[in-house]
């Protein structure tokens, strides 16, 4: 969407148009509507299509009459993320030096007295100044143009809190690491540390954890967050004067899409792991946080279960544990991994089709499925791993009943002490 476009789409009779059409097809009305100069119709279309997506990831704001582009909302924090990030930052003053479509902007403002919102697209900056009065956002200061330009204009010492969540997107090709990214952080660092005491950044759910304090010296907690069972986005605090001492904390984070829970696993990703054994009668998967912050150690340690092999984050027990954060499964049998004799496995076991996941095996799930020529399936699972000598092997596991769910359950904390 053009400026231009914005313009005439929030002119009354448009806006009518809107509403008028608002359970058209999008495609349906840009073609109806092609061609008529006083029509915005490409404008109107990206709405009608934006207005459905957002009520699947912002439920509660997509209430409102708010307007999008499509890039902007499928980069924009969802609200379970966004609230949590404005859960451990409040103060005085923040400014958000990648502003967007504003979501984590509105967060912010509500445990801070005053927030600058920094974008250099004036289109999102208009939608913006537009979203924010119709859900009653005000303190909000919104500004247009080069952030970290627009941060320097302000006395040093002025903002408590610094968020910037860089660019990983530019001319059409994505980047994961930090100084690949916009604005580049590490480059940056000494200008936002003359501006504010704590700077909060939003990265890649990909980006690297280990060397991460050699890029950002200040660095003070690395926060990694997924949603609904999906790894979102990392975050990392830092400080001026980092009072910690030794590893850097981590913290998976697990937050529930639907009900706003937050669970919580501690720890700094250097924790021994427990001794690998054979594959027992349960079968665990952590949560792809818990994998990323390196922490599946620590649900090991508390809760008595142990690693498959040495080298990867499946867990097994002899018994369930109710509310394990990831995937829980009870094992049907586990076969040596022999390309020559596995067809007679699935045979003696009537599997033709199954979900099919691997970690440290030659094979990827596609070569494995038509290797052995084997259907997807939503009732069988077979895990292609290790076993503690380094063996190749398949574990044939079922989602269990929710009767056989048992054992002692996982609290919403699991914590180590403090550095």
């Amino acid at each position: 969407m053009t400026l231009d476009e914005l313009h005439r789409l929030l002119l009354p009779e448009n806006l009518s148009l809107l509403e008028e059409h608002a359970s058209e097809d999008p495609e349906a009305f840009a073609l109806r509507f092609q061609g008529c100069a006083l029509i915005p119709a490409r404008a109107i279309a990206e709405q009608l299509a934006c207005r459905r997506k957002a009520m699947k990831k912002l439920p509660k704001l997509s209430l409102e009459k708010l307007f999008y582009t499509q890039l902007s909302l499928e980069q924009a924090s969802g609200e379970p993320a966004a609230a949590y990030k404005a859960s451990l930052a409040s103060g005085n003053r923040l400014i958000d030096l990648t502003g967007g479509l504003g979501i984590d902007t509105m967060f912010f403002s509500k445990t801070f007295r005053s927030v600058v919102y920094c974008e250099r697209d004036p289109v999102l900056a208009e939608l913006a100044a537009h979203n924010f009065p119709q859900l009653g956002i005000s303190g909000v200061d919104i500004r247009c143009g080069d952030s970290l330009a627009i941060l320097d204009s302000y006395p040093d010492g002025f903002f408590d809190w610094i968020f910037v969540d860089p660019a990983r997107r530019e001319g059409g090709r994505r980047s994961v690491g930090l100084s690949a990214a916009s604005p580049d952080v590490a480059a940056a660092h000494d200008l936002l540390f003359r501006k504010a005491k704590n700077v909060m950044v939003k990265a890649s759910p990909a980006l690297e954890l280990s060397g991460i304090e050699g890029q950002l010296p200040s660095i003070s907690a690395i926060h990694v967050v997924s949603v609904g069972g999906e790894c979102r986005e990392i975050l990392l605090l830092l400080e001026r004067t980092p009072a910690r001492q030794g590893p850097i904390p981590r913290k998976a984070v697990l937050l529930d899409a639907n009900d706003g829970k937050v669970r919580e696993i501690s720890g700094t990703g250097g924790e021994s792991r427990s001794p690998a054994v054979p594959v027992q009668a349960c079968f665990y998967e952590p949560g792809p946080a818990i994998i990323k912050a390196a922490l599946t150690a620590r649900l090991s340690e508390a809760y008595g279960l142990a690693y498959v092999n040495n080298t990867v984050d499946y867990l097994t027990s002899d018994s369930f544990v109710k509310g394990f954060p990831g995937r829980t499964f009870r094992v049907v049998a586990t076969e040596r991994y022999k390309p020559g004799t596995f067809n007679s496995f699935l045979q003696r076991h009537g599997i033709r089709g199954a979900a099919i996941q691997r970690r440290d095996f030659p094979l990827s799930p596609e070569e494995i499925r038509k290797k052995f020529r084997l259907r997807e399936s939503q009732s069988d699972y077979l895990f292609f791993t290790r076993d503690p000598e380094g063996g190749l092997i398949c574990v044939y596991a079922i989602k269990p009943s929710p009767a056989g769910d048992a054992a002692p359950s996982v609290p919403d904390r699991i914590a180590v002490p403090e550095y």
